[in-house]
């Protein structure tokens, strides 16, 4: 009888590096996200608005067809940058906004934590940015899916329901302030959620945590306000009232409170550079060699 001995061949492949490594990690993310409980729910409320305030752009071009609606003298509405910024910054968006990251952010990081998934990344040819991107990107998916895609399709049915290019020609800019507001809050509101994911192995503790931080910020400033003379500057304690002027800025409109719009956004730039500090820290694994 042949004894063969057993061992292991060696390789003579050539490793080929994707031109998007983090594309796979993007993709089951936001697979995985679809899977979770309530989150089409979540997320169809969360486009629900863009419905209404699409209405109310066919309605302001065929504002005789409603004169019966308006009380009075005046228009019914006006569609204008204050228009835009009302949709992608009240109340309602930026709540549902942080529903979608309670659903599909909070887990990213603390699952692979819990599960010592890191270095089973890294033992491919992936590096940390790679991975980084890939997790981020499932967010800002979500988030741009919310804000960009609704803006600009308001723009451009605008234009279709009016016939004419002069919204455009009054706005020049207001596209780019679509686009610009709607990176900063999805680059914002990822890096927030990735930051607070990486500090615990729980999902369910992350989860609170990106709830809790959020409202307990608004109640802080609504304390100091009601409590302490009334000064505006208590705004900046609220995570939702600084992203409000920053909007405001970016539209070209007067902030709701009396604070200059840049410190509003020097406070979410600090978070943004806190997170990424943190996840280069939390984040680590052995990388393929090459």
């Amino acid at each position: 009888m042949t004894i063969r001995e057993k061992g292991y061949l060696h390789w003579d492949g050539e490793l080929k590096e994707r031109r998007l490594p983090w594309w796979p990690i993007t993709w089951l993310g936001i697979r995985l996200a679809f899977k979770r409980r309530y989150f089409k729910f979540i997320l169809f409320s969360a486009l629900g608005p863009a419905f209404i305030f699409l209405v109310g752009i066919y309605i302001s071009e065929r504002i005789e067809d409603f004169r019966y609606l308006i009380k009075g003298e005046g228009r019914i509405l006006e569609v204008n940058p204050a228009y835009f910024n009302t949709f992608l910054s009240n109340n309602f968006m930026l709540f549902m906004t942080v529903m979608i990251l309670l659903v599909s952010g909070a887990g990213l990081i603390a699952d692979d934590l819990k599960h010592n998934s890191l270095q089973l990344y890294f033992a491919r040819p992936l590096r940390k940015s790679d991975y980084l991107i890939g997790k981020a990107n499932v967010i800002v998916f979500f988030l741009l899916l919310i804000t960009l895609v609704p803006g600009l399709i308001f723009i451009l049915f605008k234009l279709l329901f009016a016939g004419s290019f002069q919204f455009l020609a009054t706005y020049p800019w207001l596209p780019f302030s679509v686009i610009g507001y709607s990176l900063f809050a999805s680059g914002f509101f990822c890096s927030y959620a990735l930051l607070l994911s990486s500090l615990s192995k729980n999902r369910r503790y992350v989860s609170i945590l990106i709830v809790a931080i959020y409202f307990f910020s608004d109640i802080l400033f609504q304390f100091f306000f009601e409590n302490l003379k009334k000064n505006p500057a208590y705004a900046l304690f609220s995570l939702r009232a600084n992203m409000q002027q920053v909007a405001a800025w970016f539209f070209k409109l007067k902030p709701a409170y009396a604070v200059p719009w840049y410190w509003s956004f020097l406070i979410l730039l600090a978070i943004g550079v806190a997170a990424a500090t943190v996840l280069n820290r939390k984040v680590r694994g052995v990388e393929v060699a090459r």
